[in-house]
């Protein structure tokens, strides 16, 4: 895995913390009267960044903003967040175990455990 990937990865990891913190405050509004919900966006930024290199891939931040589909007009869907939540868990999971995979084959590489 190259350095550029491994940065993507950490990058990604980052966006997928906040999208969790920001599932978590829009569940735990849920019954609040005028809520609406927020989202995440990083993932459209950091496939641009990677174009442009470690510099621009570094710079990219998650964009925390309020959701404008129109399922969400209403307040939060559980649903819809439990689903977000469910998602983020799966993505972010896959992305360490494919990080301790390239940690164990550098180890192995560099013949130390």
């Amino acid at each position: 895995m190259s350095g550029l990937t491994s940065l993507m990865a950490l990058k990604a990891l980052d966006g997928l913390t906040e999208r969790a913190a920001v599932t978590s405050e829009n569940i735990a509004n849920a019954n609040t009267p005028g809520y609406r919900p927020l989202k995440v966006s990083f993932e459209d930024s950091l496939g641009a960044a990677s174009e442009r290199g470690a510099d621009a891939v570094n710079a990219v931040q998650p964009k925390v903003e309020r959701d404008t589909d129109a399922a969400q007009a209403s307040g939060v869907r559980l649903d819809l967040q439990m689903a977000t939540a469910s998602m983020t868990t799966a993505r972010y999971a896959a992305l360490i175990q494919i990080l301790t995979l390239q940690m164990q084959q550098t180890r192995t590489a560099l013949g130390t455990t």
